[in-house]
């Protein structure tokens, strides 16, 4: 019997292989840390050349620089969608809460953690992180607009309500590496209460429909 042939390498497009060693870059990023992100380690995780990698990235910068785009970016899109229903702010509001809060979303709040310690030192990375931070306010404003525009929200200024929200999230974030079993209620909500006072809800109308929203399993 004639020994069976290797299988058949699929060549894949520039495009295909450059978003692969994105994806896997971003991955390395959100389970241990943008400073495991290295050309060698990329290759080996893809099972091809280091020589590989480089050809796309010139410079390993840019390819952490990408990876932590990639990821805030993928965050961003399931949080609040760039294509939405109209005449649904509140509720897309709420499932934005609902989903940002949670233990599902405490990797992104490590590497959001990370990103901003390193871009003190990595100009490429910082650059990227402003983009993000940006297209964060701008997204999250423009939902408020919607609500505003809707009738459900009445805030005095809708981007200055985002940023207001925005820090609040970020300030809570800052603890997903430490046990917050005993956090008062009060300090969990913080940032929904905030978002009920800037956008002149009822206190507590948000939480209830907040509470009412099924999250996703986190990802293994």
């Amino acid at each position: 019997m004639s020994p069976s042939a290797p299988p058949k390498r699929v060549r894949k497009s520039p495009e295909a292989r450059r978003a692969e060693i994105v994806g896997r870059a971003a991955t390395i990023a959100l389970t241990e840390g943008l400073e495991c992100i290295t050309m060698r380690r990329v290759a080996e995780d893809l099972a091809v050349r280091p020589g590989l990698i480089s050809h796309y990235f010139p410079v390993a910068e840019e390819l952490v620089a990408e990876a932590f785009g990639t990821a805030a970016t993928d965050e961003l899109e399931e949080l609040i969608p760039a294509e939405r229903s109209a005449g649904a702010a509140l509720d897309l509001l709420a499932r934005f809460f609902a989903r940002s809060t949670g233990p599902r979303y405490d990797d992104m709040s490590r590497l959001w953690l990370n990103a901003r310690h390193l871009s003190r030192f990595r100009p490429v990375l910082a650059e990227r992180v402003a983009v993000q931070e940006a297209a964060w306010r701008d997204r999250l404003t423009g939902l408020l607009r919607e609500g505003t525009a809707e009738g459900v929200f009445d805030p005095e200024d809708p981007a200055v309500a985002a940023i207001l929200i925005l820090v609040v999230l970020d300030g809570l974030g800052v603890h997903a590496n430490t046990d917050r079993s005993n956090r008062p209620a009060a300090v969990t909500n913080m940032a929904v209460t905030t978002a009920e006072r800037e956008l002149g809800l009822a206190g507590g109308s948000l939480l209830s429909l907040v509470e009412g929203v099924a999250t996703p399993a986190p990802t293994v």
